[in-house]
């Protein structure tokens, strides 16, 4: 999940959780950690996305194949928007006007919804189903990362079509990504298939750099054996204030911290109780929330401390999380 730094002072944030095998998300005020609000009738829930002003809502419904327009305010379901095939995740350009929905049925797309007339307006072929989608924070491309072709298709934002691809020799899972100082997208940092840690993708030379693993650093007898659905780490994200990288290991339980920009592992990483599966911060950087979907709850960090600061029990198996500010 990317989120750019912004004031919060004249805003509202909720904090936006899915629940994969229910028909229902929840939506959080991270001022109390309380569930302030609900949204109903998206069965196999996947992807979220938010415009930026927060007025409307999307989701993606596997069990229905559609994307879900939600009104921003009511939490009612205003349009359900019909999709070339099974939907996974989805992402939103910076000024709101196109959804970019990944789907995961052979052969592969990324379908593309106009907010305006909420209607889907194009399908750009992929090699491989999407998993993925997202939008670089400097709004210039959309990245979509497929499981089962191993590969990273980068969409320029303003043309819809595919620029330029980058292979890998596992499935391409979440991502999270660093700026240069100009705002421009420095380097992808991207969690594979079967693979305890992460990819390192110098975005200027279109090619990966390195990889980092996590660490195993807890008794044999507490590692979690799954099933992992073949991602032991998924979940990743920087925060906003680019100073920190936070990767989820799914084995041991627990979310890990590397500085920014050289990737060193930090003390004290948090024991979450739960196999986490989804990261998103609050805009000014001082909390995470993790999604753990064996324990039907999200955990809250305190991020300059890396410590817990309370559950919140949501609904059936969350996972995918975002970040909504309502101005």
């Amino acid at each position: 999940m990317v989120l750019a730094t912004v004031s919060t002072a004249s805003a509202q944030v909720r904090i936006i959780q899915t629940n994969s095998m229910g028909d229902n998300i929840h939506l959080i005020d991270p001022k109390t950690n309380q569930i302030v609000g609900e949204v109903k009738g998206v069965p196999l829930n996947h992807g979220a996305a938010a415009s930026p002003d927060g007025s409307r809502l999307y989701f993606s419904s596997e069990a229905e194949q559609t994307l879900d327009a939600v009104d921003g305010k009511t939490y009612q379901i205003l349009k359900k928007i019909p999709l070339t095939g099974r939907p996974n995740n989805i992402s939103i350009s910076k000024d709101g006007k196109r959804v970019y929905v990944g789907i995961v049925s052979a052969p592969g797309a990324v379908d593309v919804i106009d907010t305006a007339s909420l209607e889907r307006v194009k399908s750009i072929p992929t090699k491989g189903g999407i998993h993925n989608t997202w939008v670089t924070p400097d709004g210039k491309f959309v990245v979509a990362g497929s499981i089962a072709g191993k590969l990273m298709t980068i969409i320029d934002q303003k043309s819809e079509e595919p620029v330029w691809t980058l292979p890998f020799d596992q499935g391409v899972r979440p991502m999270a990504f660093e700026t240069n100082s100009d705002g421009s997208t420095k380097r992808m940092f991207v969690q594979l298939s079967d693979y305890h840690g992460f990819a390192i993708v110098d975005v200027a030379q279109h090619k990966e750099v390195g990889r980092l693993e996590l660490p195993n650093d807890i008794p044999a007898e507490k590692v979690d054996k799954g099933p992992f659905n073949g991602s032991p780490s998924h979940g990743i994200g920087v925060a906003p204030d680019g100073k920190t990288l936070w990767v989820t290991s799914r084995p041991n339980a627990r979310v890990y911290t590397y500085s920014l920009p050289d990737l060193k592992l930090l003390p004290n990483p948090v024991d979450l109780g739960g196999r986490p599966d989804w990261v998103t911060f609050t805009p000014d950087s001082k909390l995470l929330y993790i999604a753990t979907e064996n324990t039907d709850s999200v955990v809250v960090v305190d991020v300059a401390a890396r410590k817990e600061v309370t559950r919140i029990k949501v609904g059936r198996s969350p996972k995918r999380n975002i970040t909504m500010v309502m101005r």
